[in-house]
């Protein structure tokens, strides 16, 4: 990044960060873990408590419900998570509302002066933001800070910062570019997170047994999904039971539906637990009725917007809409990037939908529409149109849509916000609406 006057405005920055290092995404502590130093970030913690969370799938949902629970118990709060949909300040929260432009620029202020205090050092767009972000939350010192793991666990700019409890939600095969495709070592690389003595928080049944050697190795508490909590029913009315911060048992009962995954909510609750808060049913209650999470399972009417990008996500939309049956057709609006496994996706959404509209999205890792009309045709999938872009493709179906009939726009985080962009500017035939556009080695 040159040293010429800095920008003014928070879209300049983002233009600025996009070109300021080399390769988009640069796994690695040692630039970044000198230019915390620097800014004093590791002289004491971000938060009272800092819960951070990694995993393939369910980082977003657990997140989201972390601070709704933490807030319905009357913690101050700060959330860090990425990507963004629509606007960059989605990925900073604070007591629950997206951090105004003059609180992220002051952040990368902050980074900018440090990274030049002394030899430069060369930063990625995430590595700026993660520690913006991070100066941010210190100034305001909230009681609890849950910070998402941008990509892996072990090299994520993230892991700077050690957390009080550590959350692995699922462990799925992503990112080969960066994580390879080997499950072990994907495992490896998430629980690169557990600190020595501090609880590591297992939200899966099904995690690779590296997860936990891991946590053997580096003598971390385990707290595991299915052994020392658990979760009890689907739906509205489901039971958790699990341990306080002590080891005591605490239980809770007649719990709502977030209609987010309940081993996320099982995994947030426990957390929770052992970052000291003593759960009350009442908050509880109400938080998990009261969350909402864009791009995840939302409902737009008769429109349903997902993010998921991979098989196994892809799996768990179609076991929710499957679950929730319409009297007309289920079409798909899919548009995915060009490394992830298309036909896995495609295969895991089948038994819960009738039609497809594939879409080309923009960028040197885009998938066609062609690309993926060829895979849905060599599955015997109905075609109903090939769209040029989610947005023209969103005008196509809404003008030929029946009363019964609903749509799943799914694929990418790409996909989503293009959707959900086109939907908040009035629909049919409407632009998108502004705001800065997602890092594209970022987007999933």
């Amino acid at each position: 990044m040159s040293e010429c006057a800095l920008p003014t405005t928070l879209p300049a920055w983002l233009t600025r960060l996009e070109a300021a290092h080399p390769v988009g995404i640069d796994l690695g502590l040692d630039r970044v873990a000198e230019v915390a130093r620097r800014m004093g970030l590791g002289e004491a913690p971000p938060a009272a408590r800092v819960i951070t969370v990694a995993g393939t799938n369910g980082k977003g949902s657990t997140v989201a419900m972390l601070e709704a629970l933490a807030q319905a118990h009357g913690l101050t709060t700060a959330t860090y998570t990425s990507p963004h949909l629509l606007r960059y300040n989605e990925r900073l929260r604070l007591d629950g509302r997206e951090a105004d432009d003059a609180t992220l620029i002051a952040g990368f202020e902050a980074v900018e002066a440090a990274r030049l205090a002394g030899e430069p050092i060369s930063l990625s767009y995430f590595e700026m933001g993660t520690l913006g972000a991070l100066w941010a939350i210190a100034r305001q010192s909230p009681a609890l800070a849950i910070l998402e793991v941008g990509l892996g666990g072990r090299l994520d700019a993230v892991n700077i910062i050690d957390p009080d409890v550590a959350v692995i939600t699922t462990v799925a095969q992503d990112h080969a570019a960066f994580l390879g495709d080997d499950i072990e070592g994907i495992g490896r690389e998430k629980a690169g997170i557990l600190r020595p003595g501090r609880p590591a928080v297992l939200g899966s049944t099904t995690l690779p047994a590296s997860v936990t050697e891991v946590a053997r190795e580096r003598r971390a508490r385990v707290v595991a999904l299915g052994e020392a909590f658990h979760r009890e029913g689907e739906g509205a009315g489901w039971g958790w039971s699990g341990q306080d911060g002590g080891g005591h048992p605490v239980s809770l009962v007649d719990l709502p539906d977030p209609e987010l995954p309940l081993d996320n909510a099982a995994s947030a609750l426990q957390a929770l637990a052992l970052a000291g808060v003593s759960l009350e049913a009442s908050a509880c209650r109400r938080a998990l009725a009261s969350v909402r999470l864009p791009g995840r399972m939302q409902w737009l009417g008769p429109w349903c917007l997902d993010v998921g990008h991979n098989p196994h996500a892809a799996a768990y939309v179609a076991q929710r809409l499957v679950a929730r049956p319409c009297a007309g057709r289920t079409v798909a609006l899919i548009g995915m990037l060009a490394d992830k496994d298309a036909d896995g996706v495609i295969d895991a959404l089948a038994s819960a939908v009738d039609a497809w509209v594939p879409v080309s999205l923009e960028g040197e890792r885009a998938r066609s529409a062609d690309d993926l009309a060829g895979r849905l045709t060599r599955q015997g999938a109905t075609i109903w149109h090939r769209g040029d872009s989610p947005a023209e493709a969103a005008d196509w179906l809404s003008a030929r849509l029946a009363p019964e009939d609903r749509v799943l726009v799914c694929g990418s985080f790409f996909t989503v916000a293009a959707v959900l962009a086109w939907h908040r500017a009035g629909g049919p035939s409407a632009g998108p609406t502004a705001g800065h556009a997602m890092r594209s080695e970022e987007a999933r």
